[in-house]
């Protein structure tokens, strides 16, 4: 009966963390999509956010995709896009602690000069 109960709680334990590996890896990539498509010479950072707030609430919900931030910045000396998202990390299910999980991704800003 104890080891039962013990492998049931780790077995949760391990789909817990493999899910909130998953979150984190979405939004990540999330963001970096976002950063991308901001960074184009025809684009605003505003589409930018929306791409990565659409690309989020599509994959994990809308209720990840509450915190994201584009700035234009500058990255290894060279002017660049900054995405940054503050998302729930989960820790019961979807539920956990609102904006403990941040992630950020730069890409090359382009011009058309």
């Amino acid at each position: 009966m104890l080891v039962g109960a013990l492998l049931t709680v780790l077995t949760l334990a391990v789909l817990q963390f493999g899910l909130a590996v998953y979150v984190r890896n979405v939004v990540h990539d999330a963001a970096v999509e976002g950063a991308f498509h901001a960074a184009l010479a025809d684009t605003t950072l505003a589409e930018g956010a929306e791409r990565t707030r659409t690309i989020i609430e599509r994959s994990v919900g809308g209720q990840f995709a509450q915190g994201v931030d584009v700035v234009e910045t500058t990255h290894l000396g060279h002017d660049a896009v900054q995405v940054t998202v503050r998302a729930t990390l989960p820790l019961v299910g979807l539920l956990g602690a609102p904006r403990a999980l941040e992630v950020s991704a730069h890409a090359p800003a382009e011009s058309l000069q």
